[in-house]
């Protein structure tokens, strides 16, 4: 540039030297400088970013050589993603990379340079991709079984996304990832139930069967889903005591699709029978029928007189009693006892 602003002298008769510009090479590196002959044809994406390199920006080479590093790597490989010990070349790619995410983590990158790396497809935090990756999977997954509580064999799009979901559930994992949560709770608001993973797969099945029907009846044991006997599991929940056993939120969601709990088996009807018998009355009655067959009221202190029911009673412990407490039996008693002929009843 400061060429360019030197006055020249017509030389037509002279071909001037072509002339590079920046610092050479090392031994074991390419020529990347540009040649400044802007009679010759130059590609202009070469030159602007040359220009905005050395001349613009007036960043250091080194980085400018990573750049160019993971551009060349980019273009043979199809993305940014570098392992760490990778060389391109005589530059450690891998380690510049790392170097460029920590900067980027700490705010000691500038924008154009984030810029000009996300250009590049830069991956800022490789955790947040594969996380993206295996959301992308889990998506697939839910839309064959409606649920993400997959068991831990389970696989979608060629990834392990059933034990990708039972580490993430572990108490703890999602602690600093608030967005991821949330990602996972846009597809399914089940994803990590505070109930078994088991119940909520075979809830899910009943929920999309029942989505279009209104008869229950539908869903009978035997009627099988991806290897799970539903028929079978919503007759179980709709038991009583079974439905008591359940949270309230379980509850909840079998009610919004219309499964609610068996009506009680209703019982027998108690056998009609008379009400209880005071032990007086029972004595009344015995001396009733023992009057009637022996055509007398003295009843020996040891005789037992059996009733129509099979029960026995003391007849001559029970005279021998009231009689001595007379004083203290209602009037109603002593005048059901006197008119069984009991005179001791009358006075």
């Amino acid at each position: 540039m400061e060429l360019l602003a030197i006055p020249q002298e017509p030389q037509k008769d002279v071909v001037q030297p072509s002339e590079y510009i920046g610092s050479a090479p090392e031994d074991d590196e390419d020529e990347s400088r540009l040649l400044l002959r802007f009679a010759a044809p130059r590609d202009p994406v070469m030159v602007a970013e040359w220009v905005s390199f050395n001349v613009i920006d007036t960043e250091r080479q080194d980085w400018a050589r990573g750049w160019a590093s993971l551009k060349a790597y980019v273009e043979r490989v199809g993305n940014a993603r570098v392992l760490y010990g990778h060389r391109e070349g005589a530059t450690p790619l891998g380690q510049w990379v790392t170097e460029q995410r920590r900067a980027y983590k700490a705010g000691e990158m500038s924008g154009q340079r984030a810029r000009r790396l996300e250009q590049l497809g830069m991956v800022w935090s490789v955790v947040d991709e594969r996380f993206q990756e295996n959301l992308e999977a889990a998506k697939a997954y839910y839309e064959k079984h409606w649920t993400l509580c997959a068991p831990r064999t389970a696989t979608a799009l060629d990834r392990p996304v059933g034990q990708w979901l039972s580490n993430l559930r572990r108490p703890g994992a999602l602690e600093g990832h608030s967005e991821w949560e949330e990602a996972l709770r846009e597809v399914d608001e089940d994803w990590n139930p505070s109930w078994p993973p088991e119940w909520q797969r075979h809830y899910a099945v009943v929920r999309e069967m029942l989505a279009e029907e209104t008869v229950l009846g539908y869903v009978e044991p035997g009627v099988t889903v991806h290897g799970m006997d539903i028929g079978k599991w919503l007759a179980k929940q709709r038991k009583p005591e079974v439905w008591a056993a359940l949270t309230d939120r379980q509850r909840e969601r079998l009610e919004a699709i219309g499964v609610v709990p068996m009506a009680a088996e209703l019982e027998a009807p108690p056998k009609p029978s008379t009400p209880p018998v005071s032990t007086f009355e029972k004595g009344v009655a015995a001396l009733a029928q023992y009057k009637t067959r022996t055509g007398s009221v003295t009843v020996p202190r040891a005789h037992v007189e059996a009733l129509p029911d099979g029960s026995e009673v003391k007849l001559g412990v029970f005279l021998s009693n009231s009689k001595s407490r007379r004083d203290k039996l209602t009037a109603d008693k002593l005048a059901a006892l006197a008119g069984l002929g009991l005179e001791w009843a009358t006075t």
